[in-house]
């Protein structure tokens, strides 16, 4: 396969659970949600030669961060079918149609991906093994990558406890 081809898929995955994961009403297929948006981001980091980060990510936030939520929904109470048809259609007016929109632009640019030539030049990583070097030297925009996703993560709880 296609290494752009399956760069896209990637990405494409990790939007597709991304918005999964905040558009269901389920807390419990949310935080499996989110657990397969951070396992596939994890691959994304690897495929991006920072083996480190990736493992960090898939660790932390599919592991750890998964099993706290799942643990917290579970000690929590069950949702009727009418609260939950309720938390449903507040939801949807909550987010409008901004993901469809977020979702086609996300389409336009992998299709049209293969037509603008985009490169990315990344620095060698350095020869020492010392890990505070590596990391906050040539994998800065590793490290700014994943507090932005843990940023997205806390915005995310934000929006599904936020109380009217």
């Amino acid at each position: 396969m296609n290494d752009m081809v399956l760069n896209s898929v990637l990405v494409a995955a990790v939007v597709i659970a991304g918005v999964y994961t905040v558009m269901t009403s389920r807390l419990l297929h949310s935080a499996i949600g989110l657990a397969i948006a951070s396992a596939i981001l994890a691959i994304v980091i690897f495929k991006l030669n920072s083996p480190l980060a990736a493992v960090f990510e898939l660790s932390v936030c599919a592991g750890l961060i998964s099993a706290i939520f799942i643990s917290t929904i579970s000690l929590t109470g069950r949702v009727t079918p009418e609260e939950l048809s309720i938390r449903d259609k507040e939801r949807f007016s909550r987010f409008g149609i901004l993901p469809v929109l977020i979702i086609l632009v996300l389409v336009a640019l992998t299709i049209t991906r293969g037509y603008i030539p985009i490169t990315l030049n990344l620095p060698a990583p350095p020869v020492e093994n010392n890990v505070q070097v590596i990391l906050w030297g040539s994998r800065f925009l590793d490290l700014f990558g994943q507090i932005v996703v843990l940023l997205a993560g806390a915005f995310g709880v934000v929006t599904f406890f936020r109380e009217k």
